[in-house]
């Protein structure tokens, strides 16, 4: 299904009780519980999907996340949300050090690091951008069937989280993220 909410195209998708929304747009604007940072070990946000964090949320959410590094692929860590309309930024680690490649196991690993770290914190809601595909280089279909395979295992094994927003500013990206959910 296809609608124009606030001038942005969506898709739903239903995966158990759990209802996927793929939407372009800025995901520094959604309205989650948490907004998930494909971060690196160091948790430094420069560029990409972290500098977009870090300039719309406030420099609070990188310092928090300072004082927690390292921070292992297939770990993740929650901080305040700063000024963002979300609760929490969740530091999910695609790569060892920042502006390096990553790879799909590391795409999943952090994917399934993020959702269990909002179980953990019992969210109901989460925004995630494509995990990989900026500086780690993933190709883009290959990201979005990476992660939404880790969402349907972690919907399988149950969940507090009832929506959960891929959200890209990448026409690619959404497209593949939709042909992933089909």
């Amino acid at each position: 299904m296809r609608v124009t909410a606030r001038g942005q195209m969506l898709a739903e998708f239903k995966i158990g009780d759990c209802t996927i929304v793929v939407r372009m747009g800025d995901i520094t604007q959604t309205e989650a519980d948490a907004i998930v940072n494909p971060a690196n070990s160091r948790l430094m946000m420069g560029g990409g999907v972290a500098g977009a964090i870090k300039r719309a949320g406030g420099s609070e959410i990188e310092k928090e996340a300072l004082q927690r590094v390292p921070v292992s692929v297939g770990e993740a860590i929650a901080t305040t949300a700063g000024r963002l309309r979300a609760k929490h930024v969740i530091h999910a680690p695609t790569m060892p050090r920042p502006a390096m490649g990553t790879n799909t196991a590391n795409v999943q690993k952090a994917t399934a690091a993020a959702l269990k770290l909002a179980r953990q914190l019992r969210l109901s809601t989460i925004a995630i951008p494509g995990m990989g595909t900026g500086v780690g280089g993933v190709p883009v279909q290959k990201a979005a069937e990476t992660m939404v395979s880790a969402i349907r295992r972690h919907v399988s094994e149950g969940t507090t989280v009832k929506r959960i927003f891929l959200v890209s500013i990448d026409k690619a990206l959404t497209d593949a993220f939709e042909s992933a959910l089909q």
